[in-house]
């Protein structure tokens, strides 16, 4: 990412991205959101977002706000722009959105299996405050526990 071309844009997502998302989600999520999950956050007032790269979708994010409190509902950033800060981008976007609109920290949950997004989450400052038991499906028809982790958005300019 090192011309202007190249650098990340956000917008907001519109129902004519979603084939775009979902193409994306797919393949980074083993149970994936449906269409519908998509078209009902953009019309409930989620803050939902895409970043394009050079014109091209590299990921995306759903936000909820909640009283005083963001509420990272998904994240995904393509494969062909894994390992090149995107996620980094997303999550400090989704961050920015939660202080501009005064909330006082983020949530989010996360599977203990998703290594690389819990280190993502630690390094920016994330805590774990509980876990929710069978919150996920997994393979087999088992069901895996959620981490839930939470940090607070006034220090994210300290």
């Amino acid at each position: 990412m090192d011309s202007l071309t190249s650098r990340p844009a956000f917008f907001p997502m519109m129902p004519a991205d979603i084939d775009e998302v979902l193409s994306i989600e797919t393949h980074v999520s083993a149970f994936p959101w449906a269409r519908g999950h998509f078209m009902d956050s953009i019309l409930g007032g989620h803050s939902t977002k895409i970043c394009r790269i050079g014109g091209k979708l590299a990921g995306y994010l759903v936000v909820m706000m909640a009283v005083d409190e963001a509420h990272l509902l998904n994240i995904g950033v393509d494969e062909k722009f894994h390992g090149q800060g995107i996620g980094a981008s997303l999550l400090r976007h989704a961050m920015d959105i939660g202080l501009n609109d005064g909330m006082k920290r983020l949530l989010l949950e996360v599977r203990p299996s998703n290594a690389q997004a819990l280190a993502l989450y630690r390094h920016y400052g994330f805590r774990q405050i509980g876990v929710r038991r069978g919150y996920y499906p997994a393979s087999g028809g088992q069901r895996e526990d959620a981490l839930v982790l939470t940090r607070a958005l006034e220090d994210i300019f300290a």
